[in-house]
């Protein structure tokens, strides 16, 4: 597997709107857009920074998976996962769970951007929730 880099970190946010007033007013970043996707429950905004992105993200239900790590975390957001670029994602999962790594995607799935997209269980990866993303270049 060849982990070229971090491609993105995902932050969960209850507010889009008000963290892009945040992350372009204060920090001077620029969103390269919002998209929802719905199989996620989420809308995001991607806001390239360097090599990586940050990627906020809303929930567009109550029962979305963000909507519940803000619950978690007694109404607040912060990061919510690391996503690290790789060049095959099926390739990938396999390596991964060859490894014994848990897998929460044993299969690629849709994410934002037009990525295939693998979560690994945070049980498996020092608590912290990693997603393995192949984008387009």
């Amino acid at each position: 597997m060849n982990l070229s880099r971090v491609d993105h970190i995902g932050i969960a946010v209850k507010n889009l709107e008000e963290a892009l007033s945040f992350y372009e007013g204060v920090l001077g970043l620029k969103a390269a857009g919002t998209e929802v996707v719905e199989e996620q429950k989420v809308k995001v905004a991607f806001l390239p920074c360097g090599d990586s992105e940050i990627e906020l993200l809303e929930s567009t239900s109550p029962d979305g998976p963000i909507a519940k790590f803000i619950e978690k975390n007694n109404g607040n957001g912060g990061i919510q996962h690391i996503a690290l670029r790789v060049d095959n994602i099926e390739e990938a999962i396999a390596e991964m769970k060859a490894k014994g790594m848990k897998m929460i995607d044993e299969t690629p799935r849709y994410g934002a951007g037009g990525a295939k997209i693998a979560f690994c269980h945070p049980k498996s990866s020092m608590g912290v929730l990693l997603e393995l993303s192949e984008r387009q270049q």
